[in-house]
This record gives C-alpha cells, structure tokens and sequence, in this order.
C-alpha cells in the first residue's frame, strides 16, 4: 500500500470531522443547552482523530518505508539477475563467435590445401601433356618411317615370294586362324581335364536322368509277356468269381497279370525273367486244361516249376557237357542255366555265355595259355545276370562274388568281374571281353541287321578319313569304339585333341546308334637313323 492510498482516506476523515465540528457549532447556537457537552466531544472527538491521524500517519509512512526498501530491494535483485543473464548470453555468443570463427579460419586452410594440390596437378597436367605431345610427335615420325619401311618390304617380298599383299594376307589369316584352333583345342583340353576331376556327380545326374527318361519304354518292353487266349470269355474265367482266381494266380507265381479290354491275350508283367516264365507256362496249361480254381492254379504251378527246375539244370548241365567244363560246382550250373531265359539285346544269355567260352579255349589255346581255365571264365562271365535282380550291384560284381562263393580259383573270379574294365587288369580278362565282343558283334547275334551294321562300320571309318591328317580309321568293338591314325609329323597332340573332337561331333550329326562311340585319336612318331 503506498503513501497516497493512506492519505486519501485520512483526509476523508478529517473533511468529515469538521463537518461534524461545523454542525455541532451550528448546533450549539440551536441548542445551548448542550453546546458544553459538544464542545467536550468534538474536543474529545479531534483529538482521538488527530491521535489517530497521528497513528495513520505514521503507520503509513513505516509501511511506506517498508515497501520502498522491499522495492528497491526487489528491484536490485532483477536488475541484477538481468545483468546475470545478459552477461552469460553475451559469453555465449562471444563463444559461439569464436568457434565460427574457427570452423571458418580451418576451412580456410582446408580450401587453401586444396587450391595448392589442384594448382599441383594443373602443374603435373601441363608437363604431361608437353610430353604427350613430344611423343605423338615422335610417334607420327616413327610411323611415317615405318610405312616407307613396310612399302620397301612390301615390294621386295612380292619379288621375293611372287605373291600380291592380299595373296600373303590370305596366307597370313589362314595360319592364324590354325593357330587359333590348336590354342582353342590345347584350352579345351585343359578345360576338360579340369572338369574331370569334378565330373563324376553330374555324370551321376545324368544317366539319373536318361534311366528315368527310358526307363518306362525298356520296362514295357523287357518286363511283360503277352499270352493269347482263345477268346474274351476265357478272361472271366482266369479272373474267377470277385477276381478270387487272378489273386490266387498272382500270389503264387509272384507275377502280376494284366486283364484288360484288349482283345485275344493278356498280359505277365514281371522283372523276373525266370517267373515270368513259369507263369506263362502256368497260364497256358490252365487254358488248355480249362478247370481254373484256385486249387488247380496251385497244383499246376507247382507241376510247372518242377519241370523248369529240371528244363534249368539239364540246360546248363548240356552247356557244361559242350564246353567240357569239369568240376563246376552244382549250384553254378544251375544258375547258368537260368540264364536260358535271360537275353541280352535280344541276344540268350545262356547261348552268349558259351559262345564266349568256346572262343576264349580258342585264343588261349592261341597263345599257349590254358585252354580249359579260358573255357571256364569266358563261360561264367555273364553268370551274375541270372540272378541281378535279386542283390544289388553290377552283372560282373555279382557273378565274380558268386564264383568266389563256390569256390572257383583266383582267375576265374577276377577275369568274371573285371570283364568290363578298361583294361582288364588280368589276361584271361582281356580274352574274355574279347571275346564277349566278338560274341556281340557277331551279325546277327543281337537286333541290328548285317546289312545296317556294315553300313554303320563304314560310315565310322569314312566320317574319320574325310580329315587330311588321318592316315588310317578302324571301326572296331562292333561299331561301339572309332580308332583313328594320325600322320606324326603333320599334327600336334593339340591338334589330335581337336581331331578327336571334331569327328565325335560329326559322327552325332551323321549317324544314329543305340549307346555311345568312343572315338580314339593315337598319334606316334617314329624317328630313325643310320649309323655308318
């Protein structure tokens, strides 16, 4: 509260008191009476109002005091803290001046850096291309020198070797172009020979691929037998009542037997070879005898593996006989003589294998080895066919184990396992496959006709001569292997590489074959001198 707040009403008091001491003068002269007693209370009255108006006063002149310190205080106090905080934004900026100032006196430096390593380079620039073009120049000189040079050159090659520019062009481009395919056959050796090393997987792949690709078409042909019947009623007799006949047949013979709309026959379908055979003798000995039941299913199967159990074991006895084989192990002869219903690219298994054995007795007898031990191998060599869909493996793995088993010497089981190595490691192996070719290739012996395979023969040997460096081209292993002569002295190993290559492509664009050609490049240098 200030001084003027105090005062007004002070005043106001005051102004009311007189008007009371005027009214109570006024009074005094209407009533005397009590002009005494006023007198002593407006007496009264003035001074208890001078008292306090006295006491207003300086109550208010204390509190006036006191506001103007505590005003004056306050007012020091935000001035100060005014002055305060001037004084640290002006620090503030004075340092945020300074760090500008810094960020532009090391931009400055840096700008200046950079100034001095373009004026550098400017500088290096210059020199360079002062010398780039002393060099040009001396370039253009050499050039200018070096095309008088090659038009001297030019004319006294052409009186040289009497040929025009575009004659030694020619020659030129054509040895390039040799050299060129000698040094793209040497990087496709090595390339190959690289891939080798990592190409057993994707062969693996491959002939993956090609089984599952044929895989349906050989089994529909090699695993079924067609047997006729005499009309369509017979097929719901050999199906039974609710098929009870077909599944009694099927259990037992261990064949699945096909019945369909096709008209006159059905169908024995089978991977074995010797099953599917007592089947269809099974079948046919039901038609003829005409009561199928599952009884008489039973006893016929049974009266039919017997005979086929004789038929089997007087077949590779009487191949035996033939070959004068002596001392075979029982169980040997036996299954040899399964091998009778076995064949081969439609070649009897069993026929092959002693056609075998009758030529390996005659190139041993040949060559002064024994005659019967050459016999014995050529004729078990296929002996693992009989029985290859039983136990896992290749044909010759399982017929080497099998003549192990049954005690035939070392030779004999060596030269049936490794018959379709190349080499054989053993000699009687190398008479057997031999003669397993020979046997194979024979015309006639398998499905191709005489007249195709001599075709094909020569097809091979004219495909490999139509190249000038080939002296000689022989067609051997039945068409299945090319061997081609080379003239040492016109050829390269690299060149015999891309020889080899280039017929084995041209020989797949010509000619259509079952399997693969293997196509043999050999190259031999033969040096001779005389002494005198």
């Amino acid at each position: 509260m200030d001084l003027q707040t105090l005062i007004i009403p002070l005043a106001a008091g005051i102004a009311a008191l007189a008007g009371g001491a005027l009214g109570f003068v006024l009074a005094r002269k209407t009533a005397a009476a009590t002009l005494a007693a006023a007198e002593t209370a407006a007496k009264t009255l003035v001074e208890a109002a001078n008292k306090e108006s006295a006491a207003l006063t300086t109550a208010a002149k204390r509190e006036a005091d006191t506001l103007r310190k505590a005003a004056i205080v306050d007012g020091k106090d935000a001035l100060r803290n005014e002055i305060e905080q001037f004084d640290r934004e002006a620090r503030e900026k004075v340092e945020e001046h300074r760090e500008r100032e810094k960020k532009l006196q090391q931009r400055e430096e840096d700008v200046n850096r950079v100034r001095q390593r373009i004026e550098k380079k400017e500088e290096d620039l210059d020199r360079r291309n002062d010398d780039i073009v002393r060099a040009r120049e001396k370039i253009d000189a050499e050039l200018a020198t070096l095309a008088q040079k090659r038009g001297d050159l030019e004319k006294v090659l052409e009186k040289t070797a009497q040929m025009t520019v575009e004659e030694a062009r020619k020659e030129l481009l054509s040895r390039i172009e040799e050299r060129a395919k000698l040094d793209a056959a040497k990087v496709a050796r090595e390339i190959e020979e690289n891939a080798k090393a990592n190409v057993q997987n994707e062969v693996q792949k491959i002939l993956a691929l090609a089984v599952n690709r044929y895989a349906g078409e050989y089994v529909a042909e090699r695993t079924v037998t067609v047997v006729p019947i005499p009309d369509d009623q017979m097929k719901g007799r050999i199906i039974g009542r609710e098929g009870r006949n077909i599944r009694t047949f099927e259990m037992i013979t261990g064949v699945d037997l096909i019945v369909d709309d096709t008209p006159d026959h059905v169908v024995i379908s089978c991977h074995n070879p010797l099953r599917r055979e007592i089947a269809r003798l099974t079948l046919l000995r039901l038609i003829e005898d005409g009561r199928i039941q599952p009884g008489r299913i039973e006893e016929i199967y049974h009266g039919v593996t017997q005979n086929t159990e004789k038929e089997i074991r007087d077949a590779g006895q009487q191949a035996v006989f033939d070959l004068g084989l002596q001392g075979l192990h029982p169980e040997l002869v036996r299954i040899m003589g399964m091998n009778k219903f076995r064949t081969s690219y439609s070649q009897n298994v069993l026929l092959h294998s002693s056609e075998v054995g009758f030529i390996c007795g005659i190139m041993a007898a040949e060559l002064g080895l024994d005659q019967a031990l050459a016999r014995r191998c050529g004729f078990l060599h296929d002996i693992g066919k009989a029985i290859d869909h039983e136990f896992e493996g290749s044909h010759q793995k399982i017929g080497g184990e099998l003549c192990k088993k049954f005690g035939e010497v070392e030779d004999v089981v060596r030269a049936v396992a490794e018959h379709h190595d190349d080499p054989p490691a053993t000699i009687f192996g190398v008479l057997v496959q031999a003669a397993d070719t020979l046997s194979a290739a024979r015309p006639g012996a398998r499905r191709e006709t005489v007249t195709n395979y001599i075709k094909r023969m020569e097809d091979l040997e004219r495909i490999a001569t139509l190249h000038p460096e080939v002296n000689r081209a022989f067609a051997v292993q039945s068409g299945r292997e090319l061997r081609v002569m080379l003239d040492a002295e016109r050829t390269t190993d690299d060149a015999a590489y891309h020889i080899a290559k280039s017929v084995a492509a041209q020989i797949e664009a010509e000619l259509t074959y079952p399997g693969q050609i293997k196509v043999t490049v050999l190259r031999e240098l033969r040096a001779s001198a005389f002494a005198k």
